[in-house]
């Protein structure tokens, strides 16, 4: 795992051992959903809510995001998070949070994030309501994006409690994953 471009490129992250503890998205896919927002990028505030070793909002960092927090339940996660803030020298601009998701939402009420990247563990299906409580808690702005990674046999554009509050701005498939890009519903749509 490593940094793909900007002001960090090249440099190889941490990760946590064994697949049950975190899932790395990736090199592909981390390639693709990075493609998809280059524009999208400098000056954004991130929040990257299941943030295992912290590669997306590091990446996202990397290539000119003003602000990341960093979310996660996992002791071992954090600790892998903040070496490799470390290492990739972002600590200012880098909030680390042990937080359960829905505990860090509702603490976090009427913060709002630019760009928020939800890659909880897969068998979890925790996109959903993690998605419903981002918007019932006013997390999101009228042009955030939420970029989420599912397994490829859990299509989430189709969850009509999730097509109430957003709209898929893009969405592709790889060989385990889907990556949908969402945006959410203004008045009109």
């Amino acid at each position: 795992m490593r940094i793909i471009t900007g002001k960090a490129k090249g440099l190889k992250l941490i990760t946590l051992e064994g697949e049950d503890i975190t899932r790395p998205t990736s090199e592909r896919v981390k390639e693709a959903v990075f493609s998809m927002l280059q524009f999208d990028i400098e000056g954004r505030s991130i929040l990257d809510l299941f943030a295992g070793s912290g590669q997306m909002a590091l990446e996202a960092l990397s290539r000119g995001a003003s602000s990341a927090v960093l979310v996660d339940k996992s002791k071992d996660a954090l600790s892998v998070i903040k070496r490799n803030i470390e290492k990739t020298g972002m600590t200012e601009q880098s909030t680390v949070v042990m937080s359960d998701y829905m505990d860090f939402i509702k603490r976090s009420r009427g913060k709002k994030f630019d760009i928020i990247f939800l890659d909880p563990p897969y068998k979890a299906q925790m996109h959903a309501p993690a998605l419903i409580a981002l918007k019932e808690y006013d997390i999101i702005k009228p042009t955030s994006m939420l970029i989420c990674e599912c397994s490829f046999d859990y299509d989430i554009s189709n969850d009509e409690r999730i097509t109430k509050f957003y709209n898929v701005k893009k969405q592709s498939k790889y060989s385990r994953s889907v990556i949908t890009i969402f945006e959410p519903k203004n008045e009109g749509d």
